[in-house]
């Protein structure tokens, strides 16, 4: 158990604390707080614009990815047909072969 001593203390120190906080708050100049307004404003706007940049990057890379899955279709295309005309050309061969 604290003992009244303690409790004094303690309730003391928190009401330094809490007077220096308010004093200390209270001695913003304007000047300060425009200046602090103005650095919200700044990071405001900067967040705008990054939040800008990743939408941009965004739809870039969904362009890109829509590029690659056709040109990865086309390939596969290409690889069927080429299949098709290496076994064409394999039976026409065997064919001529036996002739």
């Amino acid at each position: 158990m604290e003992t009244k001593m303690t409790q004094t203390r303690r309730l003391l120190a928190l009401a330094t604390v809490a007077l220096l906080y308010t004093g200390l708050s209270g001695c913003a100049s304007t000047g300060e707080l425009a200046s602090l307004k103005s650095q919200i404003d700044q990071a405001s706007a900067d967040a705008a614009a990054a939040k800008a940049e990743a939408a941009t990057a965004s739809r870039d890379a969904a362009e890109a990815k829509a590029m690659a899955d056709k040109a990865m279709n086309t390939a596969n295309q290409a690889m069927s047909l080429s299949k098709e005309t290496d076994t064409k050309i394999d039976r026409m061969f065997k064919k001529a072969m036996y002739k």
